[in-house]
């Protein structure tokens, strides 16, 4: 069959790649087989929400204890749906960061541990180059360069994607992420965690205009982004509201914040694609899943000619199938990592660690 290398290249190989992909960096342990990159055979993906919803948010003791409970029944459950014997596997590819350094262990240590024995060869992957990836699952004709907006609850980056393991990051977020900033929000208003999904649909019954929120601004870095502001005004307004007794419009609240957050993501975006000269936007990681975010993005990459993808919205969350299809083009790279490897909460894009 004929594949297309990391460098644009075709080279014909004999067989199918087919990886094992494991995720375990936060609160969802998660196990993928994908073929090629692309194709993809499982994605097994057991979620600890009901969990931590009654906390507020993640603890990351519980996480990794329930990471344990569950890693070895998501992988063998992702063999059997994809038909797939661990012997027929050609890597293993893990997160091994950024992430919660408990969480990431129990993947790290599980997928070490069926590379030695199976004598396969161990991939580590990056979990933002992961959100990346997930966006040649959904478009299988998707190729470098392009602009890649990775937006979720830890991350905030604009990066000029220039070749599957080439990254150039253009912009990043001074302060909380856009969807630390959903879940403080929601938290705040009284939705709950998880934040996102919850604000996305409170706002679809409120006007986003009714009221005035700040879009920040980096003046120095006009590609860099920062949420903070945003998140002090809405605090403000709930705390004004209250002391005078008046009622809050949930639904115009939401509305109002949600197209303040979509506003700062959008346009840095479209503007950095014309900048560069760069025909595609992909959007990727949780916060891709926002329906707001979606319809804008599109809206303003249309008005200029910009091709716009997103990953389908199982892919957006974290999951497995983009650690093996971002492990695919690493090991098709030449890229093994061995017994030393460890995880690395703060690892960041374009280390090349």
């Amino acid at each position: 069959m004929m594949t297309e290398e990391p460098s644009g290249l075709i080279m014909m190989t004999e067989k199918d790649i087919t990886i094992l992909g494991i995720e375990s960096s936060c609160d969802e342990t998660a196990a993928a087989v994908v073929k090629n990159g692309r194709e993809v055979l499982s994605n097994i993906i057991s979620s600890q929400i009901d969990t931590h919803t009654v906390y507020g948010g993640v603890v990351p003791e519980i996480a990794s204890r329930l990471h344990c409970e569950a890693i070895n029944g998501v992988i063998r459950l992702a063999l059997k749906e994809a038909g797939t014997a661990l012997e027929e596997l050609d890597a293993i590819a893990v997160t091994k960061g950024p992430g919660l350094v408990g969480a990431l262990l129990v993947g790290v240590s599980e997928a070490k541990a069926l590379a030695y024995a199976l004598d396969k060869p161990l991939v580590g992957v990056n979990h933002i180059e992961g959100h990346i990836a997930a966006n040649y699952i959904t478009h299988r004709d998707l190729k470098p360069p392009y602009v890649c907006l990775i937006v979720s609850g830890g991350h905030t980056h604009l990066a000029l994607v220039k070749d599957y393991r080439s990254f150039e990051l253009i912009g990043r977020t001074y302060d909380d992420a856009a969807g630390e900033t959903f879940d403080k929000v929601a938290r705040a208003v009284g939705l709950g965690y998880p934040g996102g999904p919850k604000v996305d649909r409170a706002a679809a019954g409120g006007d986003p205009q009714a009221i005035v929120f700040p879009r920040g601004e980096v003046r120095e870095h006009p590609y860099d982004f920062t949420f903070s502001g945003l998140k002090s005004a809405v605090l403000n307004y709930i705390n004004m509201a209250n002391m005078k007794g008046e009622d809050i419009n949930i639904p115009d609240l939401t509305a109002s914040f949600q197209q303040s957050v979509v506003d700062s993501l959008t346009s840095r975006t479209v503007s950095c694609a014309r900048e560069y000269g760069i025909d595609t936007v992909a959007v990727a990681g949780g916060v891709s899943s926002n329906t707001a975010l979606r319809r804008e993005m599109e809206r303003c990459c249309r008005a200029y000619g910009i091709r716009c993808l997103f990953p389908e919205p199982v892919y957006c969350t974290d999951n497995a199938a983009m650690i093996a299809s971002a492990g695919y083009f690493a090991y098709m790279d030449g890229v093994r990592d061995d017994e030393a490897m460890n995880a690395y909460p703060n690892l960041k894009l374009c280390t090349g660690q």
